[in-house]
């Protein structure tokens, strides 16, 4: 049961969200006291700093042994991230792949299809991305812009998003049994958060770059990609290509465990499971989980 103090906040917080201009100088005080546990996250305080570079390096570490295993036994592995705008995928991919080689660890961002992309068959221009023998790709956003960001923003119809969630299974099992194994994270964020990230972007010169006009589209529209995501994840997981949510309202944690996650999940030579550690599944959830706790929480 919610305490009055709490019911107080969150309704305080709920006119400030209506209220929100992205463009105002000063963050409402009401949003960024409810920022870090908006969406349900289960924390109140962000992870410590001398924590989180401890357990980073080591994790970094075990990295590198996993990146050897993948070279000398011809492993090939894609890593796809998706998530809420401003949900920190680029922070996240950045310490997965801060020490790894870069010829053999790849990050793969493609920008919007050209007109003779949009005319292909829809995977077609992922395909010479994926990774050979001995290397790691990680798509930072991937094929599954056609079944969130798309209809959302009215880029696909609704066809061409059912026919994409219909065929995208067959697709990754496909890769899955030519060999190629496929993790996929998905990191969320409350509604609080994603305003105060975003209007710390707008504000600063050096993260502006970061904000196109669909991310500010985006904050009206929480509640349809909310819609969007629930059924991208209950259409597209399997067995083959399941998928991890991950609520990243803290960055620390959510690095962290985006890491540890990989590491378990992939059977590397070498692997120190107490310097791999637990998981912390209050944030790290399959999306048969997420989506029986009713996703995010208002």
């Amino acid at each position: 049961m919610m305490s009055d103090g709490k019911a107080t906040q969150r309704s305080k917080a709920a006119e400030a969200v209506k209220s929100f201009a992205i463009e105002a100088e000063e963050l409402p005080k009401e949003i960024d006291k409810a920022a870090l546990t908006s969406g349900g996250y289960p924390y109140d305080e962000k992870l410590k700093r001398k924590t989180y570079a401890k357990e980073l390096r080591r994790l970094q570490i075990e990295l590198l042994k996993l990146l050897d295993w993948v070279e000398e036994k011809g492993e090939r592995i894609i890593i796809v991230f998706e998530g809420r705008d401003a949900a920190g995928k680029g922070g996240t991919i950045a310490r997965l792949t801060q020490h790894l080689n870069p010829r053999k660890a790849r990050v793969v961002a493609l920008s919007k299809p050209t007109p003779r992309e949009a005319d292909e068959w829809y995977f077609q221009r992922y395909v010479p991305h994926l990774p050979a023998k001995g290397e790691i790709v990680v798509f930072d956003r991937s094929w599954y812009n056609r079944a969130v960001v798309e209809p959302v923003f009215g880029f696909a119809t609704e066809e061409q998003a059912q026919t994409f969630l219909d065929r995208v299974p067959e697709f990754e099992d496909m890769l899955a049994r030519d060999g190629i194994r496929i993790v996929k994270f998905f990191l969320t964020i409350g509604r609080e958060m994603q305003m105060k990230r975003l209007h710390a972007r707008h504000h600063d010169p050096l993260k502006l770059w970061k904000l196109s006009q669909l991310d500010y589209q985006a904050l009206d529209k929480f509640d349809d990609f909310s819609r969007a995501i629930e059924r991208m994840l209950a259409r597209s997981d399997s067995a083959a290509a399941p998928w991890t949510v991950v609520r990243a309202n803290d960055k620390r944690r959510t690095r962290i465990e985006v890491i540890r996650t990989l590491l378990e999940i992939t059977p590397y030579d070498g692997k120190d499971k107490k310097k791999v550690g637990e998981i912390d599944r209050k944030i790290v959830l399959s999306a048969a989980s997420f989506l029986g706790d009713g996703g995010e929480e208002e």
